[in-house]
């Protein structure tokens, strides 16, 4: 992943455990538990524990292998 991907990812990541509710780009998954965020043509697929805040990052890959 170039090192830019990366930082942005990152970024966005932080920001997802500050306002998990506010984040834009996010879908919750059909197929799975969990929800994806979109950052660019990457996704991260990451689980929401609802009795308190903590987001397990499941995978970070790009868009065409992610749900497989």
């Amino acid at each position: 992943m170039p090192g830019n991907v990366r930082s942005l990812i990152f970024k966005k990541v932080s920001e997802l455990a500050k306002a998990p509710k506010a984040m834009r780009n996010v879908k919750k998954l059909t197929d799975h538990p969990g929800y994806r965020l979109r950052v660019g043509d990457w996704r991260i697929v990451y689980l929401v524990n609802q009795g308190r805040l903590v987001i397990v990052v499941v995978k970070i890959e790009p868009r065409g292998g992610v749900y497989k």
